[in-house]
């Protein structure tokens, strides 16, 4: 018997999307990469696929997940980075010997090494977030407006005004409750 996981919320940049695999992070917070195998299967929808991770890999993986939760968070309040996130992103960045490829339909890709893969995936997705953090990308950083969520989410929409990390989920959960709650204040005669 296989147990289910919680389904991965993917975005179009990695590095946020990669610290979207701890969700609900001021609720009942929801592990998304509970084992090694789920890291596995991330990194390979994600486009950087290694054959397996070990324990001590995840960790490492997870310590990165969080440094790059706090760093974005601090750029998005414009807050100073904290110095020991900075040092873990940039360590795993230096880790990693992934280059990047191109495709014959012009697509950017990576190729990792296979010695160290998930050390080289960490590095291409710890890069990704050093390009998020010092605005190289067009697009801002912001935190979700929803108060058990609060995930840093990287805003490319027109007019950089996104309030949700995802709409289907956090801004779908907060329009219900702010639905349900109007719809209990209304008075019975109104209805």
């Amino acid at each position: 018997m296989t147990s289910r996981f919680p389904d991965f919320r993917l975005g179009k940049v990695l590095a946020t999307s990669f610290t979207a695999t701890l969700t609900e992070r001021c609720g009942d917070a929801v592990e998304r990469i509970p084992v090694p195998s789920r890291l596995v299967d991330w990194l390979a929808v994600n486009g950087l696929a290694v054959d397996s991770c070990t324990t001590a890999q995840l960790e490492r993986a997870r310590e990165l997940r969080e440094s790059i939760h706090a760093a974005a968070t601090a750029a998005a309040l414009q807050d100073p980075l904290p110095v020991s996130a900075v040092e873990v992103i940039n360590d795993r960045s230096t880790q990693g010997r992934a280059v990047a490829v191109l495709t014959p339909a012009g697509d950017r890709r990576w190729r990792l090494g296979s010695a160290s893969a998930v050390e080289d995936a960490l590095g291409v997705i710890a890069a990704d977030a050093i390009g998020v953090i010092t605005g190289e990308r067009d697009g801002r950083l912001a935190l979700c407006a929803s108060p058990t969520c609060r995930a840093a989410f990287f805003d490319t929409s027109r007019s950089r005004t996104r309030r949700w990390c995802e709409m289907n989920t956090c801004g779908n959960r907060e329009k219900k409750a702010r639905f349900l709650a109007h719809k209990h204040e209304t008075p019975r005669s109104a209805r």
